[in-house]
């Protein structure tokens, strides 16, 4: 009789300063699963669950997939929508058992009305259901804010080590792997939790180029000591307004604790020593425009303030004010404005119209009239087939409208929220982004990935928002304390 692990997750990255809650709307608009729709989803996707799904099969062992509900990140998860979810995964759980392992799949940065630990409450539920002997093991983003009850409730949690993150897949296998050893081969993972006082800016956080850079690989050297499992840089997001808010360390040993913290504080010392290199420069709307005339084209502008993979809205139009405004060049943007898709969606391509669009100014919502020219209506559904940042393969932006102006210049408009993580955006209605001097991307880091290709220059622009860069901008009334840079400890 093979073994039976249970897979689940509740999957959200929660924006607190974010104005509108996330409902279960907004988990059925993006991955509402269960049972073995999930491993039709995802066993051949570059997610951390295709991963698990690889490993668990390649091990005899039969996977039994029980519920995988994620939304795009937005604002806080609503009480009633959280309390749907929990309910339902744990009744389908129940359903399951008897089960000899379990694999979780959180974000690790989510965030309720009820319960500002989101992840450790559904976490330390299914522990409670399961009791103390029965393995679970789970994988994280890199950006998730860990606590302690998340720790307490696992026996092991691997993360991401790549921003964007191309190596989703690669962690669902390592996490997998450690669960088979421990039912194969008798290890007992301890894992420690290390909470660096100090909060990295997000737009220091990619991974391949500095100051992470050297971080991962002291990382790296710190692994091949003995015992240790797994060392996982949890970089943090400092776009929620909770306790465990910052960069914190997650260390796997082979039943050797002493010897992960020693780890740990190896790390979490280098991270200090070096604190001021994590915290970046800013760059401003005008001086952004005026950097573009001598880079190479075309320039990626990344619009922090706007980044919807971090819980923004997806309409903010201050990079496209100031482009209009200087004149100089042409550019690619999209923005979110269902109610503008509708009225751009009464015309026939070929016809020119003035079209108001609804978007988020440095003072607010405003709406701007331009005149343009309807070149393509699309259903929204596109593919991708490369590993790239979010690791999914099918996505939908909702009915989608294509606007010209009479520079050259593309204004893509979508009923959905859609993060910026692959071009199937673009070509799959017909936008070649070769043929712009700008393309905007709403995201800080991960949309370099699908953009790098195609763009031979970026520039991180801090633009104003729920997203913004400085994070010392927002009002925190229950982050630890204290943490850099907000406080020197």
């Amino acid at each position: 009789m093979p073994k039976r692990i249970a897979l689940l997750g509740i999957y959200h990255e929660s924006n607190t300063f974010a104005e509108n809650p996330t409902t279960l709307i907004d988990f059925e608009k993006g991955h509402s699963l269960t049972g073995q729709d999930i491993r039709k989803e995802y066993e051949h996707a570059h997610h951390e669950v295709g991963g698990m799904i690889e490993v668990i099969d390649a091990a005899g062992m039969e996977l039994v997939p029980v519920v995988f509900s994620e939304a795009t990140p937005g604002g806080t998860v609503s009480g009633d929508t959280y309390a749907t979810l929990k309910a339902a995964m744990l009744a389908r759980l129940e359903e399951v058992l008897p089960i000899d392992g379990c694999l979780v799949v959180p974000h690790g940065a989510g965030v309720s009305e009820n319960f500002p630990d989101m992840d450790g409450d559904w976490i330390s539920a299914v522990r409670a259901r399961l009791g103390d002997d029965i393995p679970i093991a789970g994988s994280l983003d890199l950006h998730a804010n860990v606590s302690p009850l998340m720790v307490a409730s696992t026996d092991a949690f691997v993360s991401y080590k790549k921003n964007p993150h191309v190596d989703q897949r690669q962690t669902g296998k390592a996490v997998a792997g450690i669960l088979v050893k421990m039912l194969e081969e008798g290890i007992k993972p301890k894992q420690v939790l290390v909470q660096v006082p100090q909060a990295i800016s997000i737009e220091q956080q990619f991974t391949s180029n500095e100051p992470c850079k050297s971080l991962y690989a002291f990382a790296d050297e710190l692994s091949r000591k003995e015992d240790i499992l797994s060392i996982s840089i949890l970089l943090g997001f400092p776009y929620a307004d909770v306790q465990e808010m910052g960069t914190s360390l997650v260390i796997v040993s082979d039943n050797n604790p002493e010897a992960a913290l020693e780890v740990g504080r190896q790390l979490e010392s280098y991270i200090l020593e070096n604190r001021e290199s994590f915290v970046g420069t800013k760059n401003d709307i005008p001086t952004t425009i005026r950097m573009v005339a001598d880079r190479a084209k075309p320039v990626l502008l990344l619009d922090m303030g706007d980044n919807i993979g971090g819980g923004s809205p997806g309409n903010n139009i201050c990079l496209l004010e100031g482009l209009e405004a200087d004149g100089t060049y042409s550019y690619f943007v999209c923005i979110y404005d269902p109610e503008a898709v509708i009225r751009a969606a009464e015309h026939r391509p070929g016809d020119a119209f003035d079209l108001s669009i609804t978007g988020t100014a440095k003072e607010g919502l405003k709406d701007i009239t331009l005149s343009v020219t309807l070149l393509r209506i699309s259903d929204g559904h596109f593919t991708e087939d490369t590993p790239r940042h979010g690791g999914q393969v099918n996505y939908y932006m909702g009915k989608t409208v294509v606007l010209g102006r009479s520079n050259g210049s593309v204004i893509m408009v979508t009923s959905l929220r859609m993060p910026p993580f692959s071009l199937g955006q673009l070509t799959s209605c017909g936008v070649d982004p070769a043929m712009f001097d700008v393309v905007i991307a709403k995201g800080v880091i991960a949309p370099i990935a699908a953009y790098a290709p195609v763009c031979p220059s970026i520039i991180q622009v801090n633009t104003p928002g729920v997203t913004q860069a400085d994070m010392t901008m927002f009002s925190y009334k229950n982050r630890r304390r204290p943490l850099f840079p907000f406080e020197n400890p």
